[in-house]
Order: structure tokens, then sequence, then C-alpha cells
């Protein structure tokens, strides 16, 4: 049967326009999808550049001004991949042209916009979600499937850190073309709503609502001007379960490039992952016999585990990029049956309050509560 036609355009064209348009490429040839996606349009402020890019990629037409796109009758889907400061202004114009909308991470650069950009997706009643794409490493899905199943009982205990050293240096240029992350006029904030944005996102999917945080914040750099962005962050939490947490992220951990960990302690049973080895999971359950009782290294690649049926034989990894696959089939097989695919824009205003609760937390020296 002849599937339905799905037009997409992406506005941005940098390291996630790329991991966007891979996916968008890709969910058809290992999914079956009710959808066939075509990619009609690509922007970008550049016209030399978007137009190197979108024939590489494969769109249809180069644009300069994001409005062209949200204008046209033959785009259904917009998808956000600039930065920060972009989001609110393109969803909601999007949304409000009827547009599907997928907006990357974080959803705003605050809680107020990323509220503004949820009122507008759900009263044009479009579907949208957010590129959380740890969500869709198979062992965290895994670990996701564990505790659905009531596997670990009660939980006591949370943690998750996200370490990366790459702005170690005083006279790095705060925003620019490759650096916008550390403006924060653009950004929002620094390795709160970059990185720890990630790790709360998905402890949120897997534990649950946090209720509050106490968090302190430090900017390591700004001798030649001052520092607006965090360039480390702490916090502590405890979720509405009980459970409590410790949350850590900076990019002044020296040797870590992208070191994304969690673990999760509950009544009968543990978990760990590690990004750097994103195909594992480390699990332990108190109920095995006593004798073999011990951390088990689960290699995440059978045909049982999620989502690696649609890959290769037992034994053979998949990597970053297939996170951004899943993601599109999902959304693609949510879209099909009238459902929403997880994280909508709802969702990630959850984390974004979190993270706007964890700024103010480290500013006033106080417990913040999530409302």
């Amino acid at each position: 049967m002849a599937k339905k036609t799905l037009n997409v355009a992406l506005v941005g064209y940098g390291f996630m326009g790329r991991a966007h348009s891979n996916a968008f490429l890709q969910a058809g040839r290992f999914f079956d999808l009710p959808y066939q996606i075509v990619l009609q349009g690509a922007c970008a402020r550049k016209k030399d550049r978007i137009e190197v890019f979108a024939a590489n990629w494969g769109y249809a037409s180069a644009e300069t001004d994001w409005r062209r796109l949200v204008d046209r009758k033959d785009i259904d889907l917009i998808d956000i991949a600039s930065p920060n400061d972009t989001h609110a202004e393109i969803a909601i114009a999007a949304a409000q042209a009827g547009k599907m909308v997928l907006c990357e991470k974080p959803l705003g650069r605050n809680a107020s916009e990323a509220e503004a950009m949820t009122e507008a997706v759900e009263a044009a009643k479009v579907p949208n979600m957010v590129w959380y794409n740890y969500r869709r490493v198979p062992a965290v899905m895994l670990i996701k499937h564990l505790l659905d199943s009531g596997r670990f009982g009660k939980i006591f205990h949370y943690r998750a850190k996200f370490l990366q050293d790459w702005t170690i240096s005083a006279a790095l240029p705060q925003g620019g073309e490759g650096l916008w992350r550390l403006d924060v006029s653009i950004a929002g904030s620094g390795v709160t709503g970059d990185l720890l944005a990630h790790a709360i996102d998905t402890a949120l999917w897997l534990n649950g609502p946090i209720a509050e945080v106490s968090a302190m914040t430090h900017n390591l750099t700004g001798q030649v001007e001052p520092v607006g962005i965090d360039d480390a962050s702490a916090f502590l939490a405890r979720f509405r379960n009980g459970s409590l947490a410790t949350f850590e992220a900076t990019r002044y951990a020296r040797g870590h490039k992208a070191l994304y960990t969690l673990e999760i302690n509950g009544e009968h049973a543990s978990a760990a992952w590690d990004l750097h080895d994103l195909h594992r999971i480390q699990f332990f359950d108190h109920r095995d016999e006593g004798g073999l009782r011990g951390w088990r290294n689960i290699h995440v690649t059978d045909g049982e585990h999620p989502y690696m049926k649609h890959w290769w034989v037992p034994g053979l990894q998949i990597g970053y990029e297939h996170t951004f696959t899943h993601q599109v089939a999902d959304f693609l097989d949510a879209l099909g049956q009238g459902n929403a695919a997880a994280p909508t824009f709802r969702d990630a205003l959850e984390t974004d309050r979190v993270t706007d609760a964890v700024l103010a937390s480290a500013k006033n020296h106080s417990w913040e509560k999530i409302r």
C-alpha cells in the first residue's frame, strides 16, 4: 500500500541539523512506518552554506528566512535545529500556521518561553516532540522497561552526571558561530540548560516528577568579559516518590568529552548506564541466588531488546546517531495511530521548570520547589 507523504522542513544546519537529517533519511529504511518523509526545504541565514547543505542531504529547496517555510503549503512539519533564542518564535509561528513542530532541546531558554510554546502547539492541536534523544538509547529504554515492570521495587536513589572539557580557556569567545552556547542571551543558561537538561529529562521519564532542588553553579572564566552562563552546575533533588538524587554537569572536567552516566538504586535492584559504553547496562538484582548474586553486564544488542530487531544481528552495536532515527520512527508510528510521541512540548516544559528552579536555587542559596 502507498504510504502517506510527510513533507518536512528543517531550520538550522549545524551539528543537530545533520543528526536530524540523517534520521529523517534512515527511519523509513529500517522501520515499517505509515509515512514517507520528503525533505522539502532547509533554512539558514547564510545562502551559500544552506544551499550546499540542502544539496548534500537531499532537501528540495533552500531558504534564508524560516517564515517562508512556515508559509509554504507544501510543508507539513517544521523541525527546529537552530540556536535556543530562535525556538519560541519559530515554534509558535509554525503551530499557528497548522504545522507539526519538532524542536531541539532545551525547549525554551526558560520555562516562560517553553510555556508559550506549549500553549501554542496545544491550542493549534498540532503534533509536537522535543529531541531528547537519550530516551531512545536501547540500553536506557531497557532500564525503563525494568522499572515499569516493578523489578526495582521502591526507588531510593537516582544520580546522574554529564561531564565535558571543551571550554577550559579564559580567552574562549562567548557567542558567534559554533560558540553560541556560551552566550547567555542566546543559550539561556550554560551547562544547566545544555547538559543537565538531558539528565533531567531522562530522570523525569525514568523516575517521575521532581519535587524540589537545592543547587549551586559556578562561572569559571571571565577575565576578559563577564560570563553570563554557568560553566559548572550541581544540585540535590527530591523526587515526588521520595527518592533522593544528585545531578552534576560541567565543561571543566579535564579528560572528559561527553561522560553522561546515570544510576538508579531501588529496594530490590539497581542499574547503571554510561554513554561511553552506550550499548550496555550494569544490573544488580538482590533476589538472585546468594552464591551467584552480583552485578550483571548486559550487552543490549539482542533482538528482544528495545529497537534492536530493526538493526543488525545480536552482538553488533549501534551508536549515537541511531537514537535520532528511533525518535523519528516513534514519532511517525504515533502519528499514524493518532497518538503523541514523548517527549512532547509539555513533557519538555517540565524539564525547563526544573532547570529554572536549579538556577534560582543557586542564585538564592535556597531549596526551590518545582511548580
